[in-house]
């Protein structure tokens, strides 16, 4: 049963990295590890425009210079430099493309949805997104702009 598990992420993670745009990042305070690339699909142009009702497939790849049992992720919404949390439907990294445990010096493609909610209101704002190992440390923290409309 893993195994197929294992294939559906994988084939998952190709077509998301098939189809996306690869985006604009900054980091944020990447401590356990080193991102190479960013990707978002759909997104055409940037900053992206996030579609209120719609769901976008994020994919970080990523170095991580730590071993880890298990990562979480936490989401957030920078608006005028306050932090909203912003929900995602699997904060468990290792059900998001990522075959824990985490090894050192191994590249991992996180992939994970981000959904926008018909209630968001239409404005430019950061997602920042940290991948959490078991020290609370950030695997990685990255910071990209959103236009959310209707």
């Amino acid at each position: 049963m893993d195994y197929y598990r294992v294939l559906g992420v994988v084939l998952f993670s190709l077509l998301a990295y098939t189809n996306a745009e690869q985006v604009k990042f900054a980091d944020c305070g990447s401590t356990e590890g080193k991102v190479s690339e960013v990707n978002i699909q759909p997104c055409p142009s940037q900053p992206c425009q996030l579609h209120k009702g719609q769901s976008y497939t994020v994919n970080v790849t990523f170095t991580s210079s730590v071993a880890s049992q298990n990562c979480t992720a936490v989401v957030h919404g920078v608006v005028s430099g306050i932090p909203v949390p912003f929900h995602i439907p699997q904060s468990d990294g290792c059900k998001s493309g990522i075959q824990c445990p985490i090894e050192p010096q191994k590249v991992y493609s996180y992939v994970n949805q981000l959904p926008v909610k018909t209630g968001y209101p239409a404005i430019k704002l950061v997602v920042e997104w940290e991948l959490i190992d078991d020290f609370s440390k950030d695997l990685f923290c990255i910071k990209f702009p959103v236009q959310i409309v209707n």
